[in-house]
Formats: C-alpha cells, sequence, structure tokens
C-alpha cells in the first residue's frame, strides 16, 4: 500500500510539474516566434507519424515474407498435382474413356451394367475431384498473388510516403535553424520549444485524443436524440429534412459527458467549429461534412484545422484523428429505407437532406 501511495505520488508531481511547464509568457508571441513554435510542434508530430509509418512498413514487410512462403507452397502443391491433372485431361483426349461407354454397351446382363456403371461413376467423381482440387489450388494461388501484389503497392507508398514526410521534417528544421540563426533570444526559444514540446507530448496529445473519443462516443447516439426530437424532421412525400441547431447540439453533447461544459459547437457557412479551454489547454477545431457512399451512406466529418493552444498542428494529425475516431453519423440509424443526398452547414444550422431509398 505504501508502495503503491509513493508511485502515485510520484506521478501525481510529474503531471503537474509536466502542466505547470508549459510556458505561460508576460506578452503575447510574435508572429515569428509563433511560426517557430508551430514549427517544431509540426516536427515532433511529423515524426510521429513516421515512426508510425515505419511500424506498419515493417509488418507489410514480414506480411509479405509470410505471402512468398505461402506462394512457394501452393506452386509446389500444383506442380505436384499437375500431373495428375494432365493424365485425366489425357484420359479424355486419348479415347480411353470411351473406352468404358463400349464396355458398358457390351454388358451381357443387368447386374454386369450396374458394376460397370458404378465403377465409372467412381472414375468420373475421381476425375472431377482431382480437377476440382487443381481449379481451386489455382485459385487460391492467384489470390495470394493479388495479395502479393497489393502488398507490394502498399509497401511503395508506404516508403514514398516515408520520404515525403521526412524532407517535410528536414525543410521544416532548416527553416527554425535559420529563423533562430543570429536573435538575441535565440536560446529561450529553444528552451520554449523544448517545454512545448514535452507538453504537448504528455498532456496535450492525450487531452486532444480523449476530446475526440468522448465526441465519437457521444455521435453513436445522435440518432437516438434525433428521433426523440422529432420536430427536428420534416417530411415532403419520400423527401425528409433533419434540421440541427448548434444550441441543440451542445446541449445534446453536454447531457453525454461533462468534458462539453468548456466545449462549444459553432455552425458557420460551410464549416463546424468546436472551440474551449479548461486549465492550460485550449482546442479548436474546425472542419467540415461530406457525404459518403462507401462503404455505407453516412455523413463524415473532416478536420480540417486543429489548433492546439494557439498552435496550428500539422495535417498528419488531422488525418490521424480522422482514422482513429468516427466523428460521422448514419442516416439509416434515425428513419430506415432513406440515404442522405446532402448536407449544408449554414449560421447556427446544419440542415440534411434524405431521401428514400427503395
Amino acid at each position: 500500500m505504501l508502495r503503491r501511495f509513493i508511485i502515485c505520488s510520484s506521478l501525481a508531481v510529474f503531471f503537474s510539474a509536466v502542466i505547470l511547464s508549459y510556458p505561460v509568457l508576460a506578452e503575447p508571441l510574435s508572429e515569428e516566434t509563433q511560426k517557430i513554435l508551430e514549427k517544431s510542434l509540426s516536427i515532433v508530430e511529423i515524426d510521429r507519424e513516421i515512426s508510425k509509418t515505419e511500424e506498419q512498413q515493417h509488418q507489410t514487410e514480414l506480411d509479405l515474407q509470410v505471402l512468398d512462403q505461402e506462394l512457394q507452397s501452393k506452386q509446389l502443391q500444383i506442380t505436384e498435382s499437375q500431373s495428375q491433372t494432365d493424365e485425366r485431361i489425357r484420359a479424355y483426349y486419348m479415347g480411353e474413356r470411351e473406352d468404358l461407354f463400349a464396355a458398358l454397351l457390351s454388358a451381357e446382363s443387368i447386374s454386369h451394367f450396374i458394376s460397370i456403371l458404378d465403377y465409372m461413376d467412381m472414375i468420373f467423381e475421381r476425375d472431377h475431384d482431382i480437377l476440382t482440387d487443381y481449379q481451386n489450388a489455382y485459385r487460391s494461388l492467384a489470390q495470394t498473388r493479388t495479395q502479393k501484389d497489393q502488398a507490394l503497392a502498399e509497401l511503395a507508398e508506404l516508403k514514398a510516403n516515408l520520404l515525403t514526410q521526412r524532407e517535410r521534417v528536414q525543410k521544416l528544421q532548416a527553416s527554425i535553424d535559420g529563423s533562430l540563426k543570429g536573435r538575441s533570444d535565440a536560446e529561450r526559444l529553444k528552451a520554449l520549444i523544448a517545454e512545448m514540446s514535452a507538453y504537448w507530448n504528455n498532456v496535450g496529445l492525450y487531452e486532444v485524443r480523449r476530446h475526440f473519443k468522448a465526441l465519437a462516443s457521444a455521435m453513436t447516439d445522435l440518432p437516438d436524440f434525433l428521433k426523440e426530437n422529432g420536430n427536428q424532421i420534416t417530411a415532403s412525400g419520400t423527401n425528409y429534412t433533419i434540421t440541427i441547431k448548434q444550441e441543440d447540439l451542445n446541449t445534446f453533447l453536454r447531457s453525454k459527458d461533462e468534458l462539453f461544459n468548456q466545449f462549444a459547437f459553432s455552425f458557420e457557412d460551410g464549416k463546424i467549429i468546436a472551440e474551449g479551454k479548461r486549465d492550460s489547454l485550449q482546442l479548436r477545431v474546425e472542419g467540415h461534412y461530406t457525404i459518403e457512399n462507401e462503404p455505407q451512406n453516412s455523413i463524415q466529418f473532416h478536420v480540417d484545422k486543429l489548433v492546439f493552444n494557439g498552435l496550428v498542428l500539422p495535417d498528419t494529425t488531422c488525418r490521424e484523428l480522422e482514422e482513429d475516431f468516427d466523428l460521422g453519423f448514419y442516416p439509416k440509424l434515425i428513419i430506415p429505407l432513406v440515404e442522405a443526398t446532402e448536407v449544408s452547414l449554414k449560421p447556427g444550422v446544419m440542415t440534411i437532406k434524405l431521401k428514400l431509398a427503395l
């Protein structure tokens, strides 16, 4: 118990130190300093993306090794059954099976006829099994080759992405070095960069993902909320319209998680903005919705801009959050047999057009 208390106390002290270590400046950052900090934060995030991509590359290379072994095994299997298959095919072309029909026609009794028929049935069944096994083995080989081609294409894409991201890091670092060169406060800025990076890695990233996780969890209940508030859904023939006011969305989200008590959503022309502040963390998310039909009809949210404590995060972080957290919703869960055809954002209101999909 004492050991657990010591560990918990140590962790509390550590995280308190990390939180307090985030630089509190007496005066607003200059535009140039702001850009330097944004670039340094981008380097941190792109480096993290590079690490993830390298892990994916390693796993893909392992998968390719397994596929190569499967290909060798299946190729050997086909080679072994090739002679049997050739023999069966040759029997048909050389007329050997016709001899069986001749024997059948020359049977001297019903019992002899039935015996020959049973024998022929066994031969043809065996022929069919051998040819089917060969056909299945060949299809399996072709499928494995397709999987290998896909893995190779994925590996090539991963390598190209790695190269691109590493070039971005080099350019950003060169830009930061150039900006710091000759500045009288270069050491102070370096310390500021280190503090900001530590705060992001230990607190910021966790908090951002926690907010996105809470939002994704809440969105699963949005269809029920809309159905319970029927005045938000109107019908005209086979067409439906869902109108969501930003104050209703905020009320709904705050009912799902207290995190949203300090977080407000607003609708503007063509985009949705979520912004809030808690303790030393300030977050702003800008995005938009699109209609997607694959793998199913849905209304998906896309992160256009992510701002953490006044610093714009890179596109890699936006894409990662989109992939890890589903912030969309699915019209069929609101009204069965409908599909979304249009989604629009105007000041204070989001409108969704639906139609029956019979």
